[in-house]
């Protein structure tokens, strides 16, 4: 039987780590956390389950994952946010897979709860994640945001039942303000890989997300949630935009 690790990354993760962690200990053989220092609760509830917690300098998204992976002795590396939780029918599947006998890359379905609401268009559902992967066989790559994962090409993908259920924000404040954050770090990404932005391309950019998000990926069928999610998305589009005009400028 090959054995899986979970790896997470935190900072601040109290109101999610236990339930990350209680789910994974239906279906895991161990579970890894490296936290970047957190000042709240983090430390003390991934020591009271007994999981092995690291601390470490935040490197960034791709760097930092690497680093926690190359921790741990598992053959297979079940790599997931401490925002996330596999629910039953998925835990049955990762138990399942411990017996096979090739190498594999599995993907995994994410279906993200909203302010308490699961949404189901928008462009979120269904959400496919490379996330359970051969410890040797596969590194994460990217230097800001949006951190992705590079696999040998001889790895069989197979797609897992179930899901992979992402709380991902409490309230509309929460959501802007990390939307924001990635807005500056890609728009950061952006500049050093030289694109330059054009006349109204904030406003044009926020404009054609929104009725990307609310009308072709049928965000209305949210309702109020799907509005919210495309009015959160055209304005992160928008600051995305901005920054890069701002950073070009200061470049001259």
């Amino acid at each position: 039987m090959r054995k899986v690790a979970a790896a997470i990354i935190t900072f601040n993760e109290e109101k999610n780590i236990e339930r990350c962690i209680k789910g994974l200990l239906e279906c895991v053989d161990e579970i890894v956390v490296m936290d970047s220092f957190s000042s709240d609760r983090t430390k003390e509830i991934c020591n009271q389950y007994g999981v092995s917690f690291v601390e470490n300098k935040w490197q960034g998204y791709a760097q930092t994952k690497n680093k926690l992976n190359d921790l741990i002795d598992s053959d297979y590396i079940f790599s997931i946010d401490a925002d996330e939780v596999p629910d039953r029918d998925l835990q049955a599947q990762i138990l399942k897979l411990k017996s096979d006998q090739k190498d594999c890359l599995y993907i995994l379905n994410r279906y993200t709860n909203y302010c308490g609401k699961w949404i189901k268009y928008c462009g979120w559902y269904p959400e496919y994640k490379a996330r359970i992967f051969p410890k040797h066989k596969a590194v994460w790559e990217g230097e800001f945001v949006h951190e992705h994962l590079k696999y040998d090409t001889s790895l069989e993908v197979i797609t897992l039942d179930g899901h992979l259920e992402h709380y991902s924000y409490y309230n509309a404040m929460e959501h802007q303000e990390r939307a924001n954050k990635y807005a500056l770090l890609v728009a950061k990404k952006y500049f050093k890989e030289g694109k330059k932005t054009y006349i109204f391309q904030p406003e044009i950019s926020a404009f054609a997300k929104f009725i990307n998000v609310f009308f072709f990926k049928k965000g209305f069928l949210d309702g109020s949630y799907g509005f919210q999610i495309a009015r959160i998305s055209a304005s992160s589009n928008h600051l995305k935009y901005k920054e890069l005009g701002r950073l070009s400028k200061v470049d001259k």
